[in-house]
């Protein structure tokens, strides 16, 4: 038990998460975190511009899309959360943009969620906290 709390001193907060995208869907994947997900888009370090992708940042942290020629995202179960206030008019919003609702084959009493692929792949989750549900 020692050493877990020496770990909880020293990390502290999640600077970024990576994404990966091939360079065929990379149009695709600029555009669906930009314009489909609204994430405000950040300048790269110049010694990385020309690697190609895009860094955009949601509260304080960042999410990279990175350009790589050999990936297999869409087997992968590894994923990025995002929490939204509304489950229902989220789905409708990625609908809207021809994005394909991935059903959460395990229920979570905490939360409401689903999960989707972007352009290169890449899992996504979105969850709504079961006590932020509104009844209407």
């Amino acid at each position: 038990m020692k050493q877990m709390e020496e770990i909880k001193v020293w990390l502290n907060a999640i600077d970024h998460i990576q994404v990966t995208s091939s360079p065929e869907a990379e149009n695709a994947m600029l555009f669906f975190y930009s314009q489909v997900l609204g994430l405000t888009e950040i300048t790269k370090p110049e010694a990385l511009q020309a690697n190609g992708g895009a860094w955009y940042l949601l509260g304080d942290i960042q999410i990279h899309v990175g350009i790589e020629k050999q990936i297999n995202n869409q087997v992968s179960r590894r994923h990025i959360c995002f929490r939204v206030h509304s489950l229902e008019a989220f789905a409708i919003h990625l609908q809207a943009h021809g994005v394909e609702n991935i059903s959460d084959r395990q229920s979570l009493p905490e939360y409401n969620r689903f999960f989707i692929r972007d352009p290169g792949g890449n899992r996504i989750e979105i969850a709504e906290f079961a006590q932020h549900k509104t009844d209407s």
